[in-house]
């Protein structure tokens, strides 16, 4: 990906016309690479439409503007390998979810709606510390400021979040 380093320097300033002719420059390879990161089952335009939200809410973060093109593709990555699911697989109770005879013989299609589904179980103030820190990538400072919360707390939120979805598939809260 090519991208005038003058054109993300507009956008970074907060330049709207800069931003709106970055995006529409960045989003075929976003849809390049969620085609690829995703695979044919996955909902691309769902993929695209979220990096494209991330782009312009975190294009002023980015420091190093040779480094943009990788940001991007990693941005799309996580976007595709289901950030819950890698939080379970990070969890103390990984050795239960490998264990479990339910979870070997599922595809990944039906995982990806597991988690969906589990993330969505969730009381509204649960599912928002997931989405900001695992969709938005927000710092656990940003996330306490936006909800108006200590750090502590706001990393209690969260935890409690991940053990409810851990709960959730752990229990058999899954598709059948």
């Amino acid at each position: 990906m090519k991208v005038d380093t003058n054109l993300l320097r507009a956008a970074r300033a907060g330049d709207p016309a800069a931003m709106r002719e970055l995006l529409a420059a960045v989003r075929p390879d976003i849809r390049r690479y969620a085609a690829y990161q995703c695979g044919p089952a996955t909902a691309i335009d769902d993929v695209v439409q979220e990096a494209l939200i991330i782009v312009n809410r975190r294009i002023g973060t980015i420091d190093n503007l040779a480094a943009f093109a990788g940001w991007l593709a990693r941005v799309v990555a996580r976007l595709c390998l289901l950030p819950a699911l890698q939080l379970i697989r990070a969890a103390e109770s990984l050795a239960r979810i490998e264990n479990s005879a339910n979870f070997a013989t599922r595809s990944v299609d039906e995982l990806r709606i597991d988690v969906a589904r589990a993330i969505d179980s969730l009381p509204e103030k649960y599912r928002a510390v997931i989405f900001m820190r695992d969709f938005d990538e927000l710092t656990i400072g940003e996330m306490a400021r936006r909800l108006q919360l200590t750090r502590e707390a706001t990393k209690s939120r969260l935890h409690r979040a991940r053990a409810m979805i851990r709960e959730y598939l752990v229990s058999g809260g899954f598709t059948a």
